[in-house]
């Protein structure tokens, strides 16, 4: 029976679930993305979400409530540092899960999560767009100001000759 099974028990004890947890989001601070299985990646999204939005606010108490899910002072440091200051303006959804295909053993459904803020490939390639368009904007606003100017002034320059 399923009465109150609130999340993914991934089958697994207690001790081992919160073990696989805890290292996966230990992989996820220190490389930014990983590659697993559907099911781990959505429960990991759970268990990691809350502790970078802990990892915001940077004060002793909330250190030694995220080292009490990550028992890793490397990731600690890693977290409250270089991922804290990336997503200080994020309100929330912190990563991505990437669905990649099916593994050949047991067919499994495979994905990537990574960190969103840490992905150049998305963020780049929406800046570059933004910013050719404004460029082409600007410069057809600008190009028919010019000629309007040189006009008159070819006009005032004929009539001092004669």
């Amino acid at each position: 029976m399923r009465h109150g099974k609130k999340f993914n028990h991934l089958g697994r004890k207690a001790g081992h679930r919160k073990a696989l947890l805890s290292n996966m989001a230990n992989s996820l601070i220190e490389h930014k993305r990983i590659n697993t299985t559907l099911a781990k990646a959505k429960e990991l999204k759970k268990y990691v979400e809350p502790l970078i939005t802990k990892a915001k606010e940077n004060t002793t108490h909330n250190r030694r409530t995220v080292f009490s899910y990550l028992k890793n002072k490397y990731a600690i440091t890693e977290l409250f540092g270089t991922v804290a200051a990336k997503v200080g303006d994020r309100p929330g959804g912190y990563t991505r899960i990437i669905k990649t295909g099916y593994r050949l053993g047991d067919n499994a459904e495979m994905c990537m999560i990574e960190l969103v803020d840490f992905n150049e490939i998305y963020t780049n390639g929406k800046e570059e767009k933004k910013a050719k368009t404004r460029r082409g904007r600007s410069k057809k606003a600008a190009a028919p100001a010019p000629v309007a100017a040189e006009t008159p002034q070819e006009t005032n320059e004929s009539d001092k000759a004669e």
